[in-house]
């Protein structure tokens, strides 16, 4: 099994109000939350476990109520890792690593984790902050030296 990288290029975003988010659904809610939203929506709609890994504890709780508020007509099964159900909810969210195994990664850390080749699928970003930028340009590499069949396109709009 050969893991497949997406690295999703996100968009300037206009700045409204003096912030640098955007309202989606009545919520203020940023470019990459949406985005991971949005994909961890479109794994579970077909069938795919995904693990939500983040850069710590206040982003993964925040990823958390977001997925609560993202959709109103369609309801994403997620719980923090710990919560939930014996094994887990369909998308589960933490910034240790996994217990369970998934076939979908969603990376929301500046790092490729020593546990991505466990993964079939993984999901990953590309910021419009010059830093992160860089620290996706070494993901990519890090996931093209391990082998992995790495991809970029532009995030779906807002």
């Amino acid at each position: 099994m050969q893991t497949q990288v997406m690295f999703y290029v996100l968009a300037e975003q206009a700045k409204t109000d003096n912030t640098s988010d955007d309202k989606v659904s009545g919520t203020n809610i940023d470019a990459l939350t949406y985005q991971v939203c949005m994909q961890a929506a479109y794994f579970y709609r077909n069938n795919q476990k995904v693990y939500i890994y983040t850069k710590d504890q206040t982003q993964a709780h925040n990823i958390d109520e977001m997925l609560w508020a993202f959709d109103p007509d369609s309801f994403v099964a997620h719980n923090l890792v710990g919560e939930g159900p014996r094994g887990g909810s369909p998308v589960e969210i933490s910034w240790q690593n996994p217990t369970n195994r998934r076939p979908v990664l969603i990376n929301l850390t500046d790092t490729v984790p020593n546990f991505a080749n466990q993964y079939s699928t993984i999901i990953d970003f590309v910021p419009t902050d010059e830093m992160l930028k860089q620290q996706a340009r070494e993901r990519y590499r890090t996931c093209k030296q391990w082998g992995f069949q790495v991809e970029s396109q532009p995030a779906p709009a807002i």
